[in-house]
């Protein structure tokens, strides 16, 4: 299954239209959250409306799953916590969102949101329960934070991680885990897009300015990670332990898609 995995696109459309024209080449596009900009001007309604409409154009072109992350918050809920309430559209455009699992014939992924309280944070620790409960693998969790105490969550001054996913993931073992949340983690020395946890892969792209996102390409076939962005590309075998320094790609490789943009230009 050959995956991709986007997050914190903040309502930049440059970085839709190319996540839009990217999509066909997998089977299955990530967006893990922070969909909308709540620094922008312009009326978190209007940009709910804006992201709706490129996110039903990604589902016409190739399986979608999409996470709500912090900045996506704009109702509260009857326990007074912060909630995505539009991301229930989402849900009607028949995108697999937050709570929901979608059952894959390569994997089930199951889709957390953001939580703002005990009560949201409760229905995580039950959905996650229910999923462990079925025991089908490969298991592969859409998680807008990453880890605590993971390079994933690395500012460069400090981790910024989920200690309650990282209580998760200790116990409950998942392949996989798609991140975003913290911006600069890829980028920041002591930080990384990739991290291994037990048997549990890590992942988050980062954020960057541009037309073209910061983006993970994962083929569990091959299996093997890559991360492209502004600051490089590296990869990652999935058969094999983590080592660093993550080793530098200086091409696509040529298992992965040609995609549109700037990239690597085929080894």
């Amino acid at each position: 299954m050959r995956i991709l995995l986007v997050s914190d696109l903040h309502y930049a459309l440059k970085q839709y239209d190319w996540t839009a024209a990217a999509a066909p080449a997998f089977d299955l596009v990530v967006i893990a959250g922070d969909h909308l900009d709540i620094s922008s001007s312009l009326d978190g309604n209007v940009q709910v409306v804006v992201i709706l409409k490129y996110l039903q154009r990604l589902a016409r072109t190739t399986r979608l799953v999409v996470s709500s992350g912090n900045h996506d918050l704009d109702r509260r809920d009857a326990a007074g916590e912060r909630i995505p309430a539009w991301i229930e559209r989402v849900r009607r455009l028949g995108v697999p969102t937050d709570g929901d699992t979608l059952e894959l014939d390569a994997a089930r992924v199951t889709i957390c949101p953001w939580w703002d309280g005990p009560a949201a944070r409760g229905r995580i620790a039950d959905q996650l329960a229910r999923d462990a409960a079925a025991s089908r693998r490969p298991w592969i969790w859409v998680y807008h934070a990453p880890p605590a105490d993971s390079p994933t969550s690395w500012d460069g001054r400090r981790s910024w991680g989920d200690a309650d996913l990282s209580a998760w993931i200790e116990l409950y073992r998942p392949d996989i885990v798609l991140c975003g949340h913290i911006h600069q983690a890829p980028f920041k020395r002591e930080g990384s897009w990739v991290d291994r946890i037990g048997d549990t892969w890590v992942f988050n792209a980062g954020q960057q300015i541009g037309p073209e996102p910061a983006h993970v390409i994962l083929d569990t076939a091959q299996p093997a990670a890559a991360w492209f962005s502004l600051a490089g590309a590296e990869i990652v075998r999935l058969d094999a332990p983590l080592s660093r320094p993550v080793e530098s790609l200086a091409g696509l490789p040529a298992w992965a898609p040609a995609i549109p943009g700037p990239g690597p230009s085929p080894a």
